[in-house]
């Protein structure tokens, strides 16, 4: 019975009974087939059996036939392979080379200062998240003259709240004891003009007494003055006391529209008389010192608004100082360290590379073809990767493509490193596996292009 065995790297093999024939697998379809025409030829140096029967004949021809067929068939298939693969990279438009790549993020220092390692010291392959802090940049001599005015202006007017807040409180003290006293005064000055008028009443009602008892002694003597028994000098005594009554009645009327018009004054805070202006000291006092109170008052509230306006800028010039002398370097999406170009300890400037991280959400095949391939390529173009280590294929579109201009630069594997041909493809992949540690960039293989597939 023959046996087949297929050695990686080498050429098929095959064995035969205690025949056994080998294949070269630098020969060519030509060598392979002078190969098999040896391996069927008839053997005609075998010498015949002088003992054996003529029924032992067909047997042993029957196997070498049997033996030749098998040995065809089995050189037909190497042949087929061997033939077929060759052939279908021929008809196949792929890739010169093509690398599985990504693109890089640099990460830039935003501050002046000292770099220290989050989390421990960062090295390359390591993986990182989005949002994960990776480095941080501290500046022990961060520019803070504006943080410590605004905390000693804080500080002045804390100082002097307190001192506003008990001048008010004293203003207020003394505004109420003031007010106080005016009242007092307005109050008996209304009672004591109450009791003149009472008593100008009193006056006038005697002054009326009096008129109409002098008014009544004139009639009198008037009508005896005929008879002779009232004297003329009688009449002009009674006459001239009639006028002093009459006198003396509306003098007392005067007096009590005076009064009165004095209490409807102090009724309303005015006070009218000779002996005094037309406020009291104690009221004008009350004023003065309501008007320092809401004087203090005014201050304090003041005070308060610039304190709550300075503890709003401290916080804002305290965030501002801590942007200026902290800062943390964070991984803008989840990938891998590429490179790391400072270490822990070293200061950096601003705008200073610290170290690219490898995108590896968006990977992506880059290749060079040959012209005749360019230029029959378009953007949107179906294509698959087939890895170099066996992998299945993985389908894509292109998405790019380069020809005598530069490639782009923001790569992981530079396409220039690409030298066989200077045209080149780029491919989206988005079936290339992204979560493992080095998201499968720089494996090699070959893209194979579908023209004009949507």
């Amino acid at each position: 019975m023959d046996h087949a065995q297929f050695i990686p790297g080498h050429a098929p093999t095959f064995a035969a009974d205690a025949d056994i024939q080998s294949i070269d697998p630098g020969h060519d379809a030509k060598g392979l087939q002078r190969d098999l025409e040896d391996q069927l030829r008839p053997d005609v140096d075998e010498p015949a059996s002088g003992g054996s029967s003529h029924q032992e004949i067909p047997a042993r021809s029957w196997s070498l036939t049997l033996r030749r067929v098998l040995k065809v068939a089995i050189g037909l298939a190497i042949v087929t392979v061997f033939g077929w693969l060759p052939l279908r990279a021929i008809w196949q438009t792929s890739s010169v080379e093509a690398v599985v790549n990504a693109r890089l993020v640099t990460l830039r220092s935003p501050i002046d200062g000292r770099v220290s390692a989050q989390s421990g010291h960062p090295t390359a392959s390591s993986v990182v998240n989005e949002g994960e802090v990776i480095l941080r940049v501290v500046n022990a001599r961060g520019d803070r003259a504006r943080l410590d005015d605004l905390r000693r202006q804080m500080s002045r007017l804390e100082n002097e709240r307190p001192s506003l807040a008990v001048k008010l409180a004293s203003a207020e003290a003394a505004q109420q004891d003031l007010a106080r006293q005016s009242s007092q005064f307005r109050e008996g000055r209304m009672l004591q003009l109450e009791a003149r008028i009472a008593e100008i009443q009193s006056a006038i009602e005697a002054a009326m007494s009096r008129r109409e008892e002098v008014t009544a002694a004139v009639e009198r003597a008037s009508s005896l003055i005929k008879s002779g028994s009232v004297s003329t000098v009688e009449l002009a005594r009674l006459t001239r006391e009639q006028s002093i009554a009459q006198q003396t009645e509306i003098g007392a009327r005067r007096r009590l529209d005076a009064a009165k018009v004095e209490l409807t004054a102090a009724k309303n805070g005015t006070y009218l008389g000779d002996s005094y202006n037309d406020r009291p000291s104690s009221v004008q006092r009350e004023e003065e010192m309501r008007q320092r109170a809401g004087d203090l008052n005014a201050d304090l509230a003041h005070a308060d608004a610039e304190i709550a306006w300075l503890s709003h800028e401290i916080d804002s010039e305290q965030l501002h100082y801590v942007s200026r002398s902290e800062a943390d370097i964070k991984a803008p999406v989840t990938g891998r360290i590429w490179e790391i170009m400072t270490s822990p300890g070293e200061d950096v400037r601003a705008g200073q590379a610290l170290l690219k991280l490898l995108d590896c959400s968006g990977a992506v095949v880059t290749a060079n073809v040959k012209e005749g391939v360019y230029n029959r390529l378009q953007l949107g173009d179906q294509a698959s990767f087939e890895p170099n280590d066996g992998s299945p294929a993985i389908q894509g579109a292109i998405v790019n493509l380069t020809g005598a201009s530069g490639a782009p630069a923001n790569l992981a594997i530079n396409p220039d490193l690409l030298s066989k041909e200077p045209y080149r493809v780029t491919v989206s992949m988005p079936g290339i596996d992204t979560t493992g540690k080095d998201c499968a960039v720089g494996r090699t293989g070959r893209v194979v292009f579908n023209y004009g597939a949507p």
